[in-house]
């Protein structure tokens, strides 16, 4: 565990002193070609770190960090654009952590109760779910911490438990664990930095459509960042070709299939081994069926529409069912649980000698 850590710190020094070094030239390399070239090594050095780590928790966490939402907004501020281009006087810090953090600042003057536009939900929808706030979400999550250590804890009976029921924990798992890291990345950045951040999850269980899970409720921070690197420039050229009424729906579609490959990349950086595509199966499934219904939304005009408990409940069904055939199996495929708690043991094992140590050497031990 001790060698595990020091990779990662390794690995993260590399990252702040790429980042700096991307911040230097924001005023001094145009943006367009010639900044895409500078920082393309830069590009190519955070697709390569997250290979150093081996932890599936350390490792995974950082390859989401930096191969996917750090890689993409430099790929932004090589063209001026995204959120390290969006203010010409920020300061360094602002500019490390809006690169490398899973967090999007809420606009001044903007309404708490409408989502912004995103790139799996076009304007037809008049679903408008608002996250919570306040005293309710951190009760939110304090309930979902502790459901999380109870399925941790329940493990430990899984030759007893059929393994539909294994699958169906895996994804409740993912779920509280997306949301409380994601959550403490935005807690830090708040306080260490004064932000009011968008949340970046917003109960997705409660979802009536595919458009509103993918696009108000689940991972809410992808979203932001898929939307001016894939969305929006796909649905520009769309607009030429079809005109402006269909062209969200190639640009749907395209969204996931840049997050189907993002994903199996994830997974590479946790299993090392050699992907067999399921994973895209599964978002390009979804993207098929999400750009479909877009498509009959627009037809209709929204005339007809699902009670919303029926609606929801065939969601979330979907949502589930298709994980269950093509997502979760893969944890157990790459063995991620078993590493995962082994990690938990080795965390433990680790705390308790350093707690160890730092008694010996108080005064009067």
């Amino acid at each position: 565990m001790e060698g595990e850590i020091l990779n990662f710190i390794k690995v993260w020094i590399s990252v702040l002193v790429s980042l700096c070094f991307c911040y230097s030239i924001r005023n001094i390399v145009p943006k367009g070609t010639k900044r895409l070239l500078s920082v393309l090594p830069v590009v190519c050095l955070f697709l390569y770190l997250p290979l150093k780590i081996s932890s599936v928790h350390l490792g995974g966490s950082t390859a989401f960090f930096i191969a996917w939402l750090a890689n993409f907004k430099v790929l932004l501020f090589a063209f001026g654009k995204g959120p390290l281009s969006s203010d010409p006087s920020i300061s360094l810090p602002l500019f490390i952590a809006l690169a490398c953090l899973p967090i999007k600042i809420q606009q001044k003057g903007k309404n708490k109760e409408t989502p912004s536009p995103n790139p799996r939900q076009d304007g037809q929808s008049k679903e408008n779910p608002t996250p919570r706030r306040g005293k309710e979400g951190l009760r939110n999550y304090a309930v979902k911490g502790v459901l999380l250590a109870m399925l941790i804890r329940a493990y430990d009976y899984s030759d007893y438990i059929h393994p539909n029921v294994i699958l169906i924990m895996y994804s409740f798992h993912v779920y509280f664990l997306l949301e409380i890291l994601l959550a403490v990345g935005a807690v830090l950045a708040r306080n260490f930095l004064g932000l009011e951040l968008e949340p970046q999850f917003n109960e997705p269980y409660l979802a009536t459509s595919l458009q509103d899970f993918w696009g108000c409720r689940w991972n809410i921070v992808v979203t932001s960042i898929l939307r001016p690197t894939v969305y929006e420039p796909t649905r520009a050229i769309g607009s030429h070709l079809i005109g402006r009424k269909w062209a969200p729906l190639p640009a749907v579609f395209a969204t996931f299939v840049v997050s189907a490959i993002m994903h199996e990349i994830i997974f590479f950086y946790l299993g090392r081994v050699r992907p067999n595509w399921e994973i895209s199966w599964f978002f390009l499934l979804h993207g098929f069926c999400l750009t479909v219904e877009i498509a009959l939304k627009k037809v209709l005009n929204d005339r007809w529409r699902l009670p919303k408990m029926i609606s929801t409940m065939l969601t979330v069904g979907f949502v589930m069912s298709t994980g269950f055939w093509l997502f979760f199996p893969k944890f157990v495929e790459y063995k991620v649980d078993v590493r995962a708690f082994e990690e938990y043991a080795e965390i433990g094992a680790y705390m308790k000698n350093v707690s160890q140590s730092i008694v010996r050497v108080l005064p009067g031990h």
